[in-house]
C-alpha cells in the first residue's frame, strides 16, 4: 500500500501552458523485449516467432538486466516450466488451435498471488516460503486459459508495505530492493513495484500487480508504464494474499492501454468464491471502444484543489498542463473542480483490522507452509532479522489490534461510500464523462478508497529523466470509457519511454 498525499511545488515557468501539437515522429521497429501483445500475436500467426523463442528471449534479458548489468531486482523467480508451458502452446497453435489474443504471451505475477505450480507465493516474505500453493489463485486459472506463459514471480514491498512504513519501496527479504530502470538511483514506488519495473523493462508484455491503496497507480507513475486498477470486484480476490477485501483489488500494468485491455478481457469472471464479483458486467469487450477520437466530445473534469481536511489547492506542472491541451486538440473540454474530500478518521485502522482476520484466514489455508498465523510471521523475522535488518513494526501493530472484522467493514465501507459520493457528484453536478489529475497523490487516493476504476498512463519525463504520468478515473465500471479515453490520449501524445537504465 501507499499512503501519501503529495503536493507539488512548480516554479512560474512550469506553469506555462504547452499548447502546441506534438510534431509526428518516425518510430523504428520495436525490439522483440519491447512489441505489444497485438504485434507479437501477429508474429507468431506469420511463423516469425514462437512461443519458446519469446521466453529464451525474454529470459536472457531478464539475466542481463536483473541479475546482472543494473540489477533491477525486480524478479523474485521465474516459472521453471515455462519452456514446456511454452512448447505446449506452440503445438496447439500449429494444430489450429488458438485460444486468443494471449495465445503464448508471457505474463508475470507479483508474489502475492497464487500458483499451483513449483513456484512459491510468499509475498515477499522469507516467512512464507516453503510449499507452494496447491491451487491456482482464480485470476491465475483465467489467463492459463487465455493461453497466457505464467512467466515467473515478481519482487514487491514485503507484504504489500504493510510490514514496516519506515522500509524503502520496493524491498522485500526475499527478493532485496528493486531498482527503477530510468534512473537506478530513484524510487520504484508502491508495493507493485516490481511488476511496473519488469514491463517498464521490457521482462513480459503483461504483468499483474494488486492495489489497496496506490500500489498500482504509484508504481506505474515511478516507472513509466500503463497501470489499471479496476472497480473493486471486477477482478476476484480469491487466492491473492489479502490485506483486505474490503479494499484489495488486482490490477495490470503493461506498456499499453491495448495490452491492458486485452488482459482485462482474459481476467474478467464471476468467482463464486469472491461474491462482489457477482456484481461486475459480463463478458465485456474492453478493446471495443478504444479509438483515436475517443476524447472527442468528452468533458473531462480536474481538480485545481481539494478542501476540508488536509485539503490542497494544486498547482499543475508543465507535463500536465501539456498532457491537458493534448486532450482538448482532441476533443474533450476540460472543467476545473474544486472536490471536497470526506473525513477519513479511522479508515487505516479499519485497513489494519481486516487485514488481522483475512491474513491469518489466508495462511490457514496455506497447507504446508512453515506460519500459519500473522503471529507466526512476526516471530518468524524476529529470529530471522536477515542481513538487512529492517523491522515489522506494522505487522506488529495489526496483530495487536483487537478490531473485529465486523467493525473493520462498518468503518471502511461507511469512508468508501462518502469518496463514492464525493467522486459520483462532481460527475453528476458538471456532467462529466471521467475526471483527470496528475499524480497529485488526493486523486489517487480518493479513487482507491472509494473502489473505483482509474488509469495511470505516461505523459512525459522530467529534465531529471523521470517519468510523469495522467491519471483518469470515474465512477463504478466505467473501465470500458477509461480505457478509450486512455488510449485517445496515448495515441495522440506517444509518451511511452523505454528506460535508460543509468
Amino acid at each position: 500500500m501507499k499512503y501519501c498525499f503529495k503536493r507539488r511545488a512548480n516554479s512560474l515557468a512550469r506553469a506555462i501552458v504547452i499548447a502546441l501539437v506534438a510534431p509526428s515522429i518516425a518510430v523504428a521497429a520495436e525490439p522483440l523485449e519491447y512489441k505489444s501483445v497485438d504485434e507479437l500475436s501477429q508474429m507468431m500467426t506469420r511463423n516469425e516467432l514462437t512461443a519458446v523463442t519469446l521466453v529464451e528471449h525474454l529470459t536472457a534479458r531478464i539475466a542481463a538486466l536483473d541479475n546482472q548489468g543494473p540489477t533491477l531486482n525486480a524478479i523474485i523467480e521465474l516459472n521453471p516450466d515455462a519452456l514446456t508451458i511454452a512448447a505446449a502452446l506452440d503445438k496447439e497453435r500449429a494444430s489450429g488451435q488458438i485460444r486468443g489474443p494471449l495465445h503464448g504471451i508471457p505474463v508475470l505475477l507479483k508474489d502475492n498471488i497464487d500458483t499451483a505450480d513449483n513456484m512459491q507465493t510468499s509475498a515477499g516474505s522469507l516467512a512464507m516460503v516453503g510449499q507452494p500453493a496447491a491451487n491456482d489463485a482464480f485470476i491465475v486459472k483465467q489467463l492459463r486459459e487465455a493461453g497466457a506463459i505464467v512467466f515467473g514471480k515478481t519482487n514487491m514491498s514485503e507484504w504489500a508495505y504493510v510490514r514496516d512504513m519506515t522500509l524503502p519501496h520496493g524491498w522485500s527479504g526475499r527478493g532485496g530492493h528493486s531498482k527503477n530502470p530510468h534512473v537506478l538511483s530513484e524510487g520504484v514506488c508502491g508495493s507493485s513495484s516490481g511488476s511496473a519495473i519488469a514491463a517498464a523493462a521490457g521482462y513480459a508484455p503483461l504483468t499483474i500487480g494488486t492495489e489497496t491503496n496506490g500500489s498500482i497507480t504509484c508504481p506505474a507513475t515511478a516507472n513509466g508504464v500503463v497501470g489499471v486498477k479496476p472497480t473493486l470486484g471486477l477482478f476476484s480476490r480469491s487466492g491473492v494474499v489479502p490485506i483486505t477485501r474490503l479494499q484489495d483489488t488486482p490490477g495490470t500494468l503493461t506498456r499499453t492501454v491495448m495490452d491492458a485491455a486485452q488482459m482485462f478481457n482474459a481476467l474478467q469472471g464471476a468467482d463464486a468464491a469472491d461474491a462482489v464479483t457477482a456484481e461486475a458486467p459480463e463478458a465485456v469487450d474492453y478493446t471495443a471502444l478504444l479509438a483515436k477520437d475517443a476524447l472527442k466530445g468528452k468533458r473531462i473534469g480536474y481538480p485545481i484543489a481539494y478542501v476540508g481536511t488536509n485539503g490542497v489547492s494544486l498547482t499543475p506542472s508543465a507535463e500536465f498542463l501539456n498532457a491537458m491541451a493534448t486532450m482538448q486538440e482532441q476533443g474533450a473540454t476540460l472543467v476545473p473542480l474544486t472536490i471536497r474530500l470526506p473525513d477519513i478518521d479511522g479508515y487505516f485502522d479499519g485497513l489494519m483490522g481486516g487485514m488481522k482476520h483475512e491474513s491469518t484466514e489466508y495462511l490457514a489455508s496455506r497447507s504446508g507452509l512453515p506460519v500459519q498465523s500473522l503471529q507466526a510471521v512476526i516471530d518468524f523475522n524476529r529470529l530471522n532479522p536477515g542481513h538487512d535488518g529492517y523491522g515489522q513494526a506494522m505487522l506488529e501493530m495489526v496483530e495487536a489490534t483487537t478490531m473485529t472484522s465486523q467493525e473493520a467493514a462498518v468503518i471502511i465501507n461507511t469512508i468508501s461510500a462518502a469518496f463514492k459520493e464525493a467522486i459520483d457528484e462532481q460527475l453528476r453536478e458538471h456532467n462529466l464523462d471521467a475526471l483527470v489529475s496528475e499524480d497529485d497523490g488526493y486523486s489517487q487516493f480518493s479513487a482507491a478508497v472509494a473502489g473505483y476504476p482509474a488509469i495511470t498512463l505516461p505523459s512525459g519525463m522530467k529534465d531529471d529523466g523521470m517519468p510523469t504520468s495522467v491519471f483518469f478515473f470515474g465512477t463504478r465500471w466505467t473501465e470500458p470509457q477509461l480505457l478509450a479515453m486512455a488510449y485517445s490520449y496515448e495515441q495522440e501524445s506517444a509518451e511511452l519511454k523505454h528506460p535508460a537504465f543509468k
